[in-house]
């Protein structure tokens, strides 16, 4: 049997350089997204193209009973996961002082909520095994304050500050854990940018990097990598 990775939010942008790059190196993949077309398109093309497996379900993981489902819908494969890669997220733009009502709550729900529960509801088995890797998609908003970063930068540092907490539980259970803080990739999140495509990074670059930062060694573990466009921040 092929090992397991699990990626959320992997029809579009870093999550699909995700499913893309795991299933071609020999993983079936279970993923979920909002949008059943987009799932139902994915996984024909990358089951036939890869010949691994690639299990979806519709899900929108700020929403808690989706969440639930999801993690039920995994419980029920009874197989191990190897990989988590939590990669769900939602971008806003805004300010503290003048972001709509309720701009706070989806960003936590989407960026932060999601990460927990679903890493709690999988992370029974990988200790009981004292195997698995758990990734976080952070951003490089999780370290830095942009003035219109608002709700999502919030969110972002509570990610990021998840992810440590988590790694030092997880130190004697035998389960990495790594905080990915990716800064500009060219994602649908910066459609209709005026910038060369050159300004930015490439979404398969976070994919690659995972997947390297995935095959170390059992007894090393990459804790954090902070990944930024050649030319820096776009401000």
């Amino acid at each position: 049997m092929k090992p397991l990775a699990v990626v959320t939010g992997g029809t579009k942008g870093i999550g699909r350089a995700l499913v893309e790059r795991f299933a071609g190196g020999g993983f079936d993949v279970v993923t979920c997204a909002r949008h059943e077309p987009d799932l139902r398109a994915l996984q024909q093309e990358l089951s036939a193209a890869t010949g691994s497996h690639i299990l979806g379900q519709k899900a929108d993981l700020s929403v808690r009973t989706d969440l639930d489902s999801f993690i039920g819908f995994m419980n029920a494969l009874e197989r191990p996961v190897d990989v988590l890669i939590n990669n769900t997220g939602v971008f806003i733009p805004g300010q503290i002082h003048n972001e709509a009502e309720g701009v706070l709550e989806k960003s936590i729900e989407t960026n932060l909520y999601s990460a927990y529960y679903l890493t709690r509801g999988l992370l029974g088995p990988m200790m009981e095994r004292r195997q698995g890797h758990i990734f976080m998609m952070c951003s490089t908003a999780s370290v830095t304050a942009y003035p219109n970063g608002g709700s999502y930068c919030i969110s972002k540092f509570a990610l990021y500050g998840l992810t440590k907490v988590l790694r030092e539980e997880m130190k004697p259970h035998g389960v990495k854990v790594t905080a990915l803080l990716p800064g500009a990739t060219l994602t649908s999140s910066w459609e209709g940018t005026d910038l060369p495509e050159e300004r930015f990074m490439k979404a398969e670059d976070v994919a690659e990097t995972i997947w390297s930062a995935y095959h170390l060694s059992p007894g090393a573990v990459v804790e954090e990598i902070l990944m930024r466009p050649q030319l820096g921040d776009i401000g």
